[in-house]
């Protein structure tokens, strides 16, 4: 499969990891704010949790249900071949999000975490970036705290400045925060 075909795929989206902390939130958003149209799906190791999470979501009969385990390769191929994006809440990243990744660039479907993990990154581009621009996968990392407040900041400031302006852009991040529980 390639990006050519990614269409005819059942869902849009797939959320994997939908049952953890940050899972649930993004599952609950998603059921919030999705377009109408919009054919998404729940995933993780356990069915009968990801049914329990459906049943609380705006839209349940809409939302698919798919288990998939970091621990067999063939679930994980499965749920790329079934998405056109596949969305992960399931970290730590070097230690669980390797075998997904290759599976969304094998398969073509575009791939993203929120993971602030440098290693993960690394790592994920040189075993499956070449693989991710045969199939058109586009690999996205970080789509989260660790990236956004940055990046919102250098758009924001690169907007301000005339065009064509050589520049080089410093970031700090103070915050009065606690763990999440998550």
């Amino acid at each position: 499969m390639t990006r050519l075909n990614r269409d005819d795929r059942p869902y849009d989206i797939v959320l994997f990891g939908a049952t953890g902390f940050v899972g649930e939130l993004t599952a609950e958003y998603l059921a919030a704010h999705a377009p109408d149209g919009l054919r998404w799906a729940i995933a993780g190791r356990s069915e009968q949790k990801l049914r329990r999470l459906r049943e609380r979501l705006s839209g349940a009969p809409d939302i698919g249900v798919l288990r998939a385990d970091v621990s067999d390769p063939a679930s994980l191929r499965e749920l790329a071949e079934q998405a056109r994006v596949v969305a992960t809440t399931v970290g730590p990243y070097v230690r669980y999000g390797d075998a997904l990744v290759g599976a969304c660039a094998e398969s073509g479907a575009d791939y993203l975490d929120l993971t602030g993990e440098p290693e993960f990154v690394d790592l994920t581009y040189v075993r499956h970036d070449a693989r991710a621009r045969e199939t058109g996968a586009r690999l996205v990392h970080a789509c989260g705290f660790d990236s956004v407040p940055h990046d919102l900041g250098v758009y924001f400031t690169v907007r301000q400045l005339p065009e064509g302006v050589p520049l080089t852009v410093d970031g700090f991040v103070t915050a009065d925060a606690a763990f999440s529980g998550g």
